[in-house]
């Protein structure tokens, strides 16, 4: 993005256009040398059959500067973990493909559940907390960069501009987002995160008054952002949320554990575009319609452990105000795409805006009916406090399938 502007409670890297990807690439393998990087790929096997993941896999293929690539593959049968074995040969980097639902595995979330410290829903969030086990268990490097499986605007220096605000020593930062804005095929995408949470935390903010949290989420350009590098110790610590609230759930807990000087957002491309959602708004438990919902929760919840107290009149005050906050940014949406010579169809655009505030008042009375609901995966320190041997089980359940199916 074109600006040098900090703004909120978090240091903003832009991408000035001076640096060159192999400059970038070269400070990182020399980096490398003390500070060892690995990469998280989270995919579903039907994601091999597509031709995004193609694409990311020819980028990273001859990176130097990774020590390993995890790749968490859900959905898939033996002979399609086989298939993935091989589908990834082509990574010049060593690498491991956890088969969650294979036995092995299998076997390992049956033991944490018996301790009720097993993911409780499938999801990318169980694949995440996984291969984050496995991260650790490796032992083989100290930062991790994540992103999906599905941008189809991908090339070579998103991990490495993903991952250096992090693995450089001098900045200090423990964590960092990956933000950009969406765009494609002519028009403006990003609904959730323009639609939803940005008109939600103002209006929060509106309500509730001034508040650090509130700052703090507002500070992010792009809050829903799935690309994010954070070092071992901050991996070991946090709680993944095993439903759509993950990205959101992710920056409460390292708003949780961390200061905001060691937190940092970065820019990572020029234009970014992924598979899209369906707003799905006859079905509340599929697409849009289950991530608002999802994400409306994730900030009651963190909301109340910051001491806020919610009533369903406050839930429909917010719906009010958010509505209203909403539909006025809607009119600068429409004058920054017609700037742009980009398409915005306003009519969808209040389609999505009344979906949402609908959810908003739902996400508030099943908070109320249960506020004690949790949907985090115990984070790793408490698992290894209760089961000490369970990442040398991962570890040797992932190395087994290796040797086993490998071609």
């Amino acid at each position: 993005m074109g600006d040098f502007f900090q703004g909120g409670s978090i240091a903003t890297l832009h991408n000035f256009k001076q640096l060159p990807t192999e400059e970038l690439e070269r400070r990182l393998l020399d980096i490398s040398k003390t500070n060892k990087m690995a990469l998280l790929l989270p995919s579903l096997y039907s994601e091999l059959e597509a031709p995004a993941l193609d694409n990311i896999v020819e980028e990273i293929k001859d990176v130097k500067y990774l020590e390993e690539i995890i790749i968490g593959l859900d959905r898939a049968d033996k002979a399609q973990y086989t298939h993935a074995q091989k589908y990834f040969s082509r990574l010049n980097t060593d690498f491991r493909v956890l088969w969650n639902d294979g036995p092995r595995l299998r076997k390992i979330d049956s033991i944490l559940a018996k301790e009720d410290l097993a993911p409780k829903e499938m999801g990318k969030g169980r694949n995440v907390w996984y291969c984050y086990g496995y991260f650790l268990a490796s032992q083989r490097a100290q930062t991790i960069a994540l992103h999906d499986c599905d941008i189809t605007t991908y090339d070579r220096s998103m991990p490495a501009r993903l991952l250096y605000p992090v693995a450089n020593p001098t900045f200090g930062y423990k964590f960092t987002k990956g933000f950009y804005y969406r765009a494609a095929g002519g028009k403006l995408n990003g609904r959730v995160s323009r639609l939803l949470v940005t008109p939600l935390i103002r209006a929060l903010k509106k309500i509730l008054g001034p508040l650090d949290y509130l700052d703090y989420l507002d500070s992010f350009r792009y809050p829903l952002a799935g690309e994010f590098t954070m070092q071992a110790d901050v991996v070991k610590t946090i709680r993944i949320p095993s439903d759509w609230g993950l990205e959101i759930g992710v920056l409460s807990e390292v708003y949780r554990n961390y200061s905001p000087s060691r937190l940092s957002q970065v820019d990572i491309c020029d234009v970014y575009d992924h598979k899209h959602q369906d707003l799905s708004p006859k079905d509340v438990e599929k697409g849009l319609s289950k991530m608002s919902t999802d994400i409306c929760k994730a900030i009651f919840r963190k909301l109340a452990t910051e001491g806020e107290t919610f009533s369903i009149e406050t839930i429909r005050t917010l719906k009010a105000t958010y509505y209203r906050m909403a539909l006025d940014l809607v009119d600068q949406y429409h004058a920054d795409a017609v700037m742009n010579g980009l398409a915005l169809d306003r009519h969808q655009e209040e389609n999505a805006i009344e979906l949402f505030s609908q959810n908003i008042i739902r996400a508030g009375e099943i908070f109320l009916e249960n506020p004690s609901e949790t949907p985090f995966i115990p984070c790793w320190n408490r698992v290894t406090s209760a089961i000490p041997e369970v990442l040398d089980m991962i570890k040797e359940a992932v190395e087994l399938d290796s040797e086993e199916f490998s071609p």
